[in-house]
């Protein structure tokens, strides 16, 4: 039989000791790799929350961008719906002659009451009429070409005749002045 030796015990001491050691390291490990772990999932979840954030900020811009344009623009259909309307109404008025206004003065003053009353209210919503005159030069952003004549002395891209004028609603082209324009060479 060998004998015990006399320090043996300090060698088991040292082995327990070491291997506590290795299972406190061990327990740091898995500490810091959780961590780890969590910060990343906070880094994550905080990414998350700014892009959601910013969805929502856009949203939001969008949304009242659209209600702008909605009161704005929103009526542009009945403004367009009303411009044949408003037409036939300065026809009217263009035709009436010196006669009819004596005979029925009345009348032809109602009439042009009710044109200014209808101009004020396109103002009053935004609409700017387009009135070009003879001689201006054609704009293709707010004049329709409806058709081109060589006229004597004028310069080609005047314009000759105005058909129809136009009408702006805030900054968009509701309907283009429908002109004549001269095609004089040079």
């Amino acid at each position: 039989m060998a004998e015990p030796k006399e320090n043996e015990f300090l060698d088991d001491i040292a082995d327990a000791e070491a291997e506590e050691f290795a299972q406190s390291l061990d327990e740091l490990d898995d500490e810091a790799i959780e961590i780890d772990e969590l910060r990343a999932e906070r880094d994550e979840l905080k990414d998350r929350w700014m892009r959601a954030l910013a969805d929502a900020e856009n949203a939001r811009k969008r949304g009242d961008k659209a209600r702008r344009e909605a009161e704005q623009y929103g009526g542009s259909k009945l403004a367009r719906d009303m411009l044949p309307v408003f037409d036939n109404m300065k026809r009217a008025v263009e035709t009436i002659t010196d006669e009819q206004k004596e005979a029925s003065a009345a009348l032809i003053e109602g009439i042009e009451l009710t044109m200014r009353g209808l101009l004020k209210t396109f103002a009053k919503h935004g609409m700017e009429v387009i009135s070009p005159e003879v001689g201006d030069k054609f704009d293709p952003n707010v004049h329709e070409a409806m058709f081109e004549a060589p006229v004597p002395g004028t310069k080609s891209g005047e314009i000759i005749q105005v058909s129809a004028q136009g009408f702006m609603l805030h900054d968009r082209l509701l309907r283009p002045a429908q002109v004549g324009v001269s095609s004089n060479p040079g």
